[in-house]
């Protein structure tokens, strides 16, 4: 055991006893303590509660030990479905390993104890850290500016399509009133645009996955105020008409958005600004890697051309000509489209982000989106190959596919649901479902680049023997999952009674 002093000037001694020091340290404990009674002396104080809602008899609380809390929420998290855990192939949500590194560096007390409303001059450290995501994101995307206050896709996804109708304000179209949105596109694109008071017009996906392109022109003129695009799509297929598309639009006076969803597939590879886009999203949680099961935390950051500069959201990290780094406000720009969040957004999401980049380097960023169209491509094939259906089988997959199950559907009635239901069964999250619509009974599967072979190889191996029970055993997939707490949900009831909850006590 050791005894520390502090002598004069500071000074700090340490010296060691023997062991019975600690028993003579738990000998005092039970003198000066537990062989006495200390309580905390009763106080009556006056309560405002009716007495109506008095509770009339002891609350009924359980008991347990320390051992048993413990072990009750250790098997509690157990049950839960994580990247941690186990395979996560949710299309379109690129759900990858969240290094620790970053979780470290965001937790350090420099960061974790800094007041939100601590003055710029004793936050240097914090604002450098951020000024130098804005760089490199503006870098990755190729974009002049970004912002880094969004809390999350469709904050940022507002927020882009809300510095569109600015700038069409500005320059005096109020008339663009439209905006165009592929089938495919995320559900939050068209409520977005609607938020921003805009128009949705829906342009039709081709056979092969791509745009329609007579129907984009019937659409162009001048009440045009832009698109909404995710490249790769959502199904999976890289629009090759987009610097086409780009021209078109331009020329009828449109701005593009760039929904960054699907960013993970061409990072480090092609940049959204040299394909034409004016303004994006990046899901910060998704393409670089902070965890976001179960809805969060999110940070949506907005990347734009310079022509948008002067209405990104607030606050912005800027560098002044002395060298010192400060929040940008109202006042620097005053045709901003305001704040979207509390302070300078999430910023433990940000400060991984900023790890993760700073870890992967610039030559690790293009590794991402080369093994995740790696890990994609072998998967789709192998898959194929146990008799599964591709949705579009002529194209090559960029970081995520689409499968269809119609096949089993007519077959034998298993659909989509039932696949994925099954899957849980053999330890594996289910991939997303009937998402994009246009394609049925469609399964959109998303490996992520930080998967091994061995884990592929092994869902292949899941995936075939669900399809074989799908042909021989087919009530064996409608009552699945047979292995976990919870099984089939009553969606119709959850649809119709958005109030529903359970366990909770209403008497006292």
């Amino acid at each position: 055991m050791h005894h520390g002093t502090v002598g004069r000037g500071g000074s700090v001694g340490v010296s060691r006893c023997p062991d019975r020091c600690a028993g003579d340290f738990m000998s005092f404990m039970s003198d000066s303590i537990f062989d006495h009674d200390h309580h905390v002396p009763a106080v009556a104080l006056p309560s405002d509660i009716p007495a109506a809602l008095l509770r009339k008899t002891p609350l009924n609380l359980p008991n347990p030990s320390e051992l048993e809390v413990l072990r009750h929420y250790t098997r509690l998290s157990q049950k839960n479905f994580s990247i941690d855990t186990q395979f996560y192939p949710l299309g379109s949500c690129t759900m990858k390993y969240n290094p620790r590194i970053a979780h470290t560096m965001a937790a350090l007390p420099g960061f974790a104890r800094l007041h939100p409303d601590t003055p710029a001059q004793g936050m240097q450290g914090l604002l450098q850290v951020l000024w130098e995501l804005q760089e490199w994101l503006a870098a990755t995307t190729g974009m002049a500016a970004v912002s880094l206050t969004p809390a999350a896709g469709a904050q940022g996804e507002l927020a882009g399509v809300a510095m569109i109708r600015a700038y069409h304000a500005a320059h005096g179209d109020h008339g663009r009133r439209k905006m165009l949105i592929p089938t495919a596109a995320h559900g939050t694109n068209p409520a977005s645009a609607q938020m921003a008071g805009f128009d949705v017009v829906e342009i039709p996906n081709l056979a092969d996955g791509d745009l329609d392109m007579a129907f984009l022109d019937q659409h162009l003129g001048p009440d045009i105020a832009g698109i909404m695009l995710t490249n790769p799509s959502t199904l999976g297929v890289f629009e090759r008409r987009i610097t086409e598309i780009a021209a078109r639009v331009h020329e009828a006076g449109g701005l593009l958005y760039y929904d960054g969803a699907n960013l993970n597939a061409i990072l480090g590879r092609v940049q959204p600004g040299q394909m034409g886009f004016d303004a994006m999203h990046l899901n910060l949680h998704k393409t670089f890697a902070t965890p976001h099961g179960g809805g969060g935390p999110g940070a949506g950051a907005v990347a734009v051309q310079e022509r948008l500069r002067p209405f990104l959201p607030l606050p912005v990290v800027a560098r002044e000509a002395a060298g010192a780094l400060r929040w940008l406000d109202e006042g620097d720009l005053p045709r901003s489209i305001g704040r979207l969040s509390a302070h300078g957004g999430n910023i433990g999401v940000l400060l991984r982000a900023h790890a993760y980049l700073r870890r992967l380097g610039r030559a690790g960023v293009g590794r991402v989106s080369a093994y995740a169209a790696l890990n994609a491509n072998y998967l789709l094939r192998e898959l194929q190959g146990v008799g599964y259906q591709a949705a579009f089988p002529e194209r090559r997959a960029s970081h995520e596919f689409i499968l269809s199950v119609s096949d089993l559907q007519k077959a034998t009635g298993i659909r989509a649901l039932d696949v994925a239901k099954r899957l849980l069964d053999f330890g594996i999250h289910a991939p997303t479902v009937y998402f994009p619509q246009l394609v049925p009974e469609c399964l959109l599967i998303e490996p992520t680049e930080t998967e091994s072979k061995a884990t592929l190889d092994r869902f292949v191996t899941v995936m075939a023997q669900i399809r074989r029970e799908a042909l021989e055993q087919p009530e064996l997939l409608r009552e699945a999952p047979h292995h976990l707490p919870v099984g089939r949900l009553d969606e119709a009831l959850a649809a119709r009674r958005l109030d529903v909850a359970g366990g909770f006590v209403t008497t006292v």
